[in-house]
C-alpha cells in the first residue's frame, strides 16, 4: 500500500471513501492479491469495504466517461457491450448526468456544452427519451 498511509485498511464504507479514487483501486487490488482464506474478520470487512467504495466511485464516474465514449464517436452498441450494460441502461445514465452538467453552472458557463448534448441527442436518434 501507499507509504504514508495507514497500513491497516479501513474497514468502514465511509473511511475507504475517503481514499482517493485511484488509489483506492490500487489498495483493493493489494488487499485482495494478500488476502488469504485464513484472513481474519478484518481483513473480510476490508475487502467489502474498500470494494464498496470503488464501486459508489465508478457509479458517479461512468456516465462522464460514456459522454467521452460518445464525444469520440462510439454508438450506443459499442459502449453497452464495453460497459456490460443494456443500451437504455447506457442512455439514461448519460441523460441524468447531461441533464445535470449542462445545468452547472460554472464561472458562468454549463459544465458540458448543451449544444454538444443535443448533438449526441441527435447521432443517437430514438435511443434517447426524455
Amino acid at each position: 500500500m501507499n507509504p504514508g498511509r495507514p497500513t491497516d485498511p479501513p474497514v468502514r464504507f465511509a473511511d475507504a471513501e475517503e481514499i482517493n479514487p485511484f488509489q483506492l483501486l490500487l489498495d483493493l487490488h493489494d488487499h485482495a492479491v494478500a488476502r488469504t482464506p485464513e484472513s481474519g474478520l478484518d481483513n473480510v470487512l476490508a475487502e467489502l469495504a474498500l470494494s464498496a467504495a470503488v464501486v459508489s466511485w465508478w457509479t458517479r464516474w461512468q456516465p462522464s466517461t460514456i459522454h467521452s465514449a460518445l464525444r469520440a464517436g462510439a454508438d450506443l452498441t459499442d459502449i453497452a457491450t464495453a460497459t456490460g450494460l443494456d443500451a437504455s441502461d447506457v442512455v439514461r445514465r448519460w441523460r441524468r448526468w447531461a441533464d445535470v452538467q449542462t445545468r452547472l453552472d460554472i464561472g458562468g458557463r454549463p459544465s458540458v456544452d448543451p449544444v454538444e448534448v443535443r448533438a449526441i441527442e441527435r447521432r443517437l436518434g430514438s435511443g434517447v427519451v426524455r
